[in-house]
């Protein structure tokens, strides 16, 4: 066995946790905010299919490249690129790709902790302000607390403090005990709600407009964006699925006792397959109570904060699912951002830093960045940077730009850079046919289609 790849952070305790963090990393406001708004804007069931198509010809392909690499590095997404690059016997200057993926992350997490944050807002307010709310009133709470900037901050400390008190903690206290308890917390909320969307009354036309293939309603943006989410979705580019492939053990003991080589392929197919039931589902809670209500599946970002709250607050006991829902929210959220600070942490760590000054040092450079998106909803609403909000900008520029372009490095290297022989051990495919095609795809279909999502992304197609 390999030891030079030992990982110097520690290794998940098994397999499963380390499906459980890296679902974690994947399931988050777009499985749960951003899929089922999407879904309903481009014709429901045809985007789902087309949504799983792309998953299975893209993004598994690339997942496998990242966890692969990782694995095979062992350290920080930063170490684990230039040692990958001497293994190559290519430039040490890969080591790039650490840093865009690592920075992505960290910069996503400035931002998303804010929008994180108003689920804290509404896990209280749906039993208090808005019970038996009209229209009026859920949109009255909704501008109410974006334009209070006090309120906004508090939520959007509190969540970072979460996030900062797991990372602070290392793999075995922190990140493994978080997701052994918010991903099953998450997987029994999920299914608390179903079953109340089952009894709301619109179950029977979710299901219609979720699974009915009508490939009229699609069009040439509606692959894009369904390229585009499947790449977000899965955490791919950011740094945290490769830092968590490197904590990844390479084997594990059987229930004879016997030492048992984990596979990368069916792990990452178990894990894109969780996240993808993760996003149907949470669509099978919501449309119900949205068609239950006559209001408008499609209704864009704010289906989540303004059409949801309105229907919960109408119906029979749902001002209390209303609050599960949105504690939900929190915990994929929860396990997300974790998984967006672990990278950068991981990297001082390996400089010699100790854990708990890394994660609080960048912790607090999140939150004080953070802050510029917690302004951008009120008092610096009107200045802009290149033309956006701080928000703005920076959700531009970390997913129409550096994801895309560090998934397409990813894929590049791992399909057209890595020696083959080194890609054929680490992944140890029992087929060598599943081998060719993994390599088709990471080499050339994931590319072209990474190219397409980014020229979209800048408004070139």
């Amino acid at each position: 066995m390999d030891n030079s790849s030992a990982p110097l952070n520690g290794t998940w305790a098994s397999r499963w946790v380390f499906i459980l963090a890296a679902t974690g990393s994947a399931v988050g406001l777009g499985n749960i905010w951003k899929f089922p708004y999407i879904a309903g804007e481009y014709g429901g069931g045809a985007f789902v299919l087309l949504y799983l198509l792309i998953i299975a010809l893209v993004g598994v392909p690339v997942m496998v490249a990242e966890v692969m690499m990782g694995r095979r590095g062992g350290m920080s997404p930063v170490n684990s690129m230039k040692k990958l690059a001497g293994q190559a016997e290519v430039t040490s200057r890969w080591k790039a790709l650490g840093y865009l993926g690592a920075t992505a992350g960290f910069l996503i997490l400035t931002f998303y902790s804010v929008i994180a944050g108003w689920a804290l807002y509404y896990i209280v307010a749906m039993p208090t302000v808005l019970v038996g709310a009209d229209t009026e009133q859920v949109a009255a709470v909704f501008d109410g607390l974006l334009a209070s900037p006090m309120t906004m901050l508090l939520c959007h400390s509190v969540f970072m403090l979460l996030t900062v008190v797991v990372v602070l903690q290392g793999i075995y206290r922190g990140l493994q005990r978080a997701v052994q308890v918010l991903m099953p917390a998450l997987f029994v909320m999920l299914l608390v709600l179903l079953g109340y969307a089952a009894t709301s009354g619109g179950f029977n036309e979710a299901l219609a407009f979720m699974f009915t293939v009508d490939f009229s309603k699609l069009s040439s943006e509606a692959v894009l964006v369904a390229m585009g989410h499947s790449f977000f979705t899965l955490s791919l580019g950011l740094g945290a699925i490769m830092a968590y492939g490197a904590y990844m053990p390479k084997e594990v003991s059987g229930k004879d006792g016997r030492r048992r080589p984990v596979s990368i392929g069916s792990t990452v197919l178990t894990i894109a397959f969780l996240d993808t039931l993760v996003a149907l589902v949470a669509g099978l809670c919501i449309f119900p109570v949205v068609f239950a209500n006559g209001l408008e599946p499609g209704a864009g970002p704010g289906l989540l904060f303004q059409t949801l709250p309105l229907a919960f607050a109408q119906m029979p006991a749902g001002i209390w699912f209303g609050g599960l829902f949105f504690v939900l929210v929190l915990f994929a959220a929860w396990s997300s951002s974790i998984s967006l600070l672990e990278p950068l942490v991981a990297w001082l760590v390996e400089a010699g830093w100790s854990r708990p000054r890394a994660a609080i040092v960048l912790g607090l450079a999140a939150w004080l960045i953070g802050i510029g998106s917690v302004l951008s909803f009120n008092l610096w609403s009107d200045k802009t940077l290149f033309g956006e909000t701080v928000f703005g900008t920076l959700d531009f520029l970390t997913t129409n730009i550096m994801l895309p372009l560090g998934g397409l490095l990813i894929a590049i290297f791992a399909g057209w850079v890595m020696k083959d022989s080194h890609a054929r051990k680490e992944l140890n495919m029992a087929s060598f046919k599943v081998y060719l095609g993994w390599r088709v795809a990471v080499r050339i279909i994931a590319p072209l289609a990474i190219l397409a999502v980014f020229a979209h992304g800048i408004g070139l197609i």
